[in-house]
């Protein structure tokens, strides 16, 4: 069957349209309807469309304030689960003196290493970042799963805690290990629940101690959907599908924030930064009523700008609503080779995108550094926060958690 669009249909029906004989019949017109590229075809990796947008287009080349960067791994545990943490050794991702000068041009006062690991691990994180470059790096430490299935584990982890906070550490962090990988056996067994009370002890200690919990106890929801034409994340998880918690034994996306929740209700003195936004940057709506119970619980921004920047009106109102209680991050890991997924590649691009987020008004621009989107094909809008607000998510919230002077 022939195919018809405007263009052909009046083309075709020039003569009849213009109702006189005195008006002469079009030309009949033979260019193709598709070009040569479009007619043999393109795959969707090889699509880069290139907007026809004509608006402003700010650089901010630097911060306009002071930053703390509360999410960075600088540092990464090389200890599976099920090997002995006490044999831990730490792999450098980013040496200081490479990562300074950065930090110098952009603005960023200091970072925190979320994964400083423990033991060993997190006596060499901080000799080489924290004790070589005084305030410009600070460490957290992480939890020894191994032990998870001993019986003591509960006293274990607790004195484990304190004595990374003598060594230095002024955090915990919480991948989503816990959750979505830790299981009775380490390995094996069933999975062991956030909520689970052998973890009380732990929480306790962090209190006692003054050291905020950074934990990621989810991922983005579609992440929990069937992989196929209806998910929005489709080629994200079609690249990653090891990124799938679908199916299985895995808890849903609802289920492992109501187990969070019942652990912040529990622990009321535990203060708690719920990393990406606290896991639900595409319903602030749910954010918004955990903050307003809990308030004990921060969130950051780390690789979740995406997510709010297709949303500008309400992350804007999200911002001045809670703008006491939400932490600059960026979750920036400096090393592209494999271990970086591109809105996390450490560097002056990736800074720059967060601080045109924050600061402008710009209309649709990228939310990565990266040819191909890797979350999603959309762009993203500036929020143009006021100086208020940018003072406080940049530095002043933060520094009042890890007790920096201002």
């Amino acid at each position: 069957m022939r195919k018809w669009n405007r263009r052909r249909w009046l083309t075709a029906t020039g003569g009849v349209l213009m109702g006189s004989a005195h008006c002469a019949r079009l030309p009949e017109r033979h260019e193709p309807l598709v070009s040569p590229t479009e007619r043999e075809g393109i795959t969707l990796e090889e699509f880069e469309p290139k907007s026809m947008l004509h608006v402003p287009e700010s650089h901010v080349d630097r911060a306009r304030f002071p930053v703390i960067d509360i999410h960075t791994h600088v540092t990464w545990s090389d200890v599976p689960l099920g090997s002995d943490p006490f044999g831990e050794r730490i792999r450098i991702l980013g040496r200081p003196e490479e990562l300074v000068p950065v930090m110098n041009r952009k603005g960023i006062r200091t970072m925190v290493n979320l994964t400083g690991g423990v033991g060993p691990g997190l006596v060499e994180a901080r000799r080489v970042f924290d004790e070589a470059y005084p305030d410009r790096f600070i460490t957290f430490t992480e939890p020894s799963w191994n032990h998870v299935a001993d019986p003591d584990y509960p006293r274990f982890q607790a004195e484990q805690i304190e004595q990374a906070h003598k060594a230095g550490a002024r955090g915990l962090k919480l991948t989503k290990t816990l959750g979505l990988y830790l299981r009775e056996r380490v390995t094996s067994g069933s999975l062991i629940a956030i909520d689970d009370q052998r973890f009380d002890p732990m929480w306790e200690t962090c209190a006692a101690l003054d050291m905020p919990i950074a934990i990621h106890v989810s991922d983005p929801e579609a992440f929990f959907l069937p992989i196929d034409r209806l998910n929005e994340r489709y080629e994200e998880l079609h690249a990653h599908p090891e990124w799938s918690f679908h199916g299985g034994d895995f808890p849903s996306h609802a289920a492992l924030l109501a187990a969070r929740d019942r652990v912040l209700a529990r622990h009321p003195a535990t203060t708690f930064i719920g990393l990406h936004v606290g896991h639900n940057a595409e319903n602030l709506s749910k954010v918004s009523q955990a903050l307003d119970r809990f308030p004990n619980l921060y969130v950051e921004l780390g690789a979740r700008i995406g997510e709010l920047g297709r949303q500008p009106r309400t992350a804007r109102r999200f911002f001045e609503n809670y703008q006491d209680r939400i932490l600059f991050g960026t979750d920036a890991i400096p090393s592209p080779e494999g271990d970086a997924t591109p809105q996390q590649v450490f560097g002056d691009t990736l800074y720059e995108i967060y601080f045109r987020f924050l600061e402008t008004e710009d209309d649709y621009f990228d939310y990565a550094p990266a040819k191909t989107p890797p979350q999603g094909r959309w762009r993203i809008y500036g929020l143009g926060l006021p100086d208020s607000v940018l003072k406080k998510v940049y530095f002043e919230n933060a520094a009042q958690l890890l007790g920096i002077d201002v």
